[in-house]
């Protein structure tokens, strides 16, 4: 399993970024959270291979429709970890 941590800026938060991002990792099958940061949101993604990539691609690309990313990071990262959900914290 491989993980990921995004850390996404512009305007994400206050605009349902967080719960459309669950719903794009339920639809991938891909476990983590996202939560806000103090002007960011931070996104935790645990997942296989090709799913991953596709969540990534989705979350950075097809953001809610009232948000606006203006910079982003993508991380790959190992952990021991190993969520069962996806959650919004």
């Amino acid at each position: 399993m491989e993980a990921k941590l995004i850390t996404l800026s512009g305007k994400v938060q206050g605009v349902g970024f967080r719960y459309h991002t669950k719903n794009i990792a339920d639809q991938y099958g891909i476990k983590g959270y996202a939560k806000n940061l103090t002007e960011d949101v931070e996104v935790f993604a645990q997942g296989e291979g090709a799913s991953l990539e596709r969540f990534t691609d989705e979350v950075v690309n097809n953001p809610a429709p009232a948000s606006r990313i203006e910079d982003y990071t993508v991380n790959s990262v190992e952990t021991e970890e190993k969520y069962t959900e996806f959650k919004t914290l």
